[in-house]
């Protein structure tokens, strides 16, 4: 046999669940409502019963003697139906009635008052009140009432109150699912809507106005999710764009070269330089790809966060110290800012700066932070040669050295790199003026 399964729907399940916990509870006051319906009828019952023997009663006179004297009502009706007038044990008055309820009436004669019930095919409620001459019980009337009329409304309520609540059950799943359906619709509009924007790469967002409290979160999860892919997309396209122009030069070099050699034949010495040229083109090249790559693994990894400027710098300045210790010591100077960005992002901005001021610094490396309104302003300066005015912005270019001379074997990317983590977490890096050395700002957005 196979186990019921559940609803495969969020909608199924809830509807079941409301429909299981109403069910319970109409199932309860049912019953309730039908115990309670019995013993009213069976109240109801004994009143009739008891004031009919009382009725009868009020005929009977006992004499001194013990003897029993029936009064003959102006109506009577009533001793011809279920009354029995006892002396003693002796029946005086008895109805037209059946052997057994006969023999039930003449077994409570004398025994005192009492209440008894025949389960004959047509049951009856029976009660007998004795007749008294003083404190002695010389009589008894026994009165009867026919229960079918009884059993018939409370079998009736019973099976009328089945169908109600098959119908209240129906209804509830029904209109469970409906509510439901509606209540859940947002949830799927929305989600329409968010798979068509994450798949035509729109700039729209869901916001978190304009909609239910309990809808607001799961908008703005949406809209961090959208974020996240139209992010995922963007640096998709910026490393193939990156890609594409750092490696076009060095690619039309190698390819210029070989062109060259091609061409018709060479000396040693000119294909001692060609081949040292396209050598130099492909280093340029491995060194461009290593780290435009280390730059995208590191970008997908970043997390929004918050980081203490003033700890970072201060643990760069720390391993630069003992990494270089021939170099300048960096001294950091801040207030406390607080970067709205990883303290691992802020690692890879300020380490290009730093690298670069240490080649450059005579006695010198400062790293200044302060706060700005909406934003953080870190400044990384040195007492070096500065960036000739001839270069000024073009050294955020890939490639691009202010001065090739100056012997170390840089690719001319660190600043570039630095300039776009700082853009891509909403901030920038500027080349500020300075009259002595080089002043690079970099500006991030509060934490």
């Amino acid at each position: 046999m196979k186990s019921m399964r559940a609803p495969a729907t969020l909608r199924g399940r809830l509807a079941l669940l409301a429909l299981a916990t109403t069910a319970i509870w109409v199932a309860v006051l049912t019953t309730i409502f039908n115990v309670e319906l019995g013993a009213r009828l069976r109240q109801q019952a004994d009143d009739l019963v008891r004031t009919r023997a009382a009725a009868v009663a009020a005929t009977v006179e006992a004499q001194p003697d013990g003897r029993i004297v029936v009064r003959e009502p102006t109506d009577d009706t009533a001793l011809d139906v279920g009354i029995w007038i006892y002396q003693g044990a002796t029946a005086i008055e008895r109805p037209s009635a059946s052997s057994t309820l006969q023999d039930r009436a003449d077994h409570l004669a004398g025994n005192g008052e009492t209440f008894a019930d025949t389960s004959e095919p047509h049951a009856f409620r029976m009660y007998a009140l004795p007749v008294m001459a003083g404190d002695r019980q010389v009589g008894t009337v026994v009165a009867s009432v026919g229960l079918d009329a009884y059993h018939v409304t409370a079998r009736a309520v019973l099976a009328g109150s089945i169908g109600l609540c098959v119908l209240l059950l129906g209804g509830t799943y029904l209109v469970t699912r409906t509510v439901v359906s509606r209540a859940l619709r947002p949830v799927g509009q929305m989600s329409a809507q968010a798979s068509e924007w994450s798949e035509h790469g729109t700039a729209q967002r869901f916001g978190a106005d304009g909609h239910l409290a309990e809808l607001a979160g799961l908008a703005g999860n949406l809209d961090e999710l959208l974020d996240r892919q139209a992010a995922v997309l963007r640096h998709e396209q910026q490393l193939t764009a990156e890609l594409s122009h750092e490696l076009r030069t060095p690619l039309a070099r190698i390819t210029a070269e070989t062109d060259w050699l091609t061409a018709r034949p060479r000396g040693a010495d000119d294909r001692r330089a060609s081949h040292e040229a396209i050598a130099t083109a492909a280093a340029q090249m491995q060194r461009i790809c290593e780290t435009l790559l280390s730059e995208a693994r590191t970008r997908n990894d970043q997390v929004p966060g918050r980081c203490a400027v003033d700890d970072v710098a201060r643990a760069l300045a720390r391993r630069s110290s003992e990494e270089h210790p021939e170099a300048p010591s960096v001294t950091v100077v801040g207030d406390g800012a607080t970067a709205g960005i990883s303290d691992g992002l802020m690692e890879r901005i300020l380490t290009p700066l730093l690298d670069n001021a240490r080649r450059y610094a005579v006695h010198r490396i400062t790293v200044e932070s302060e706060r700005r309104p909406g934003g953080v302003q870190v400044a990384v300066v040195d007492d070096g040669c500065g960036v000739p005015a001839s270069v000024g912005a073009a050294v955020f270019e890939a490639g691009r050295r202010a001065h090739p001379g100056d012997g170390h074997d840089g690719a001319g990317l660190g600043l570039p790199l630095a300039r776009r983590l700082a853009r891509a977490a909403g901030g920038d890096i500027t080349l500020a003026d300075s009259s002595d050395g080089a002043r690079f700002v970099v500006s991030l957005p509060a934490g």
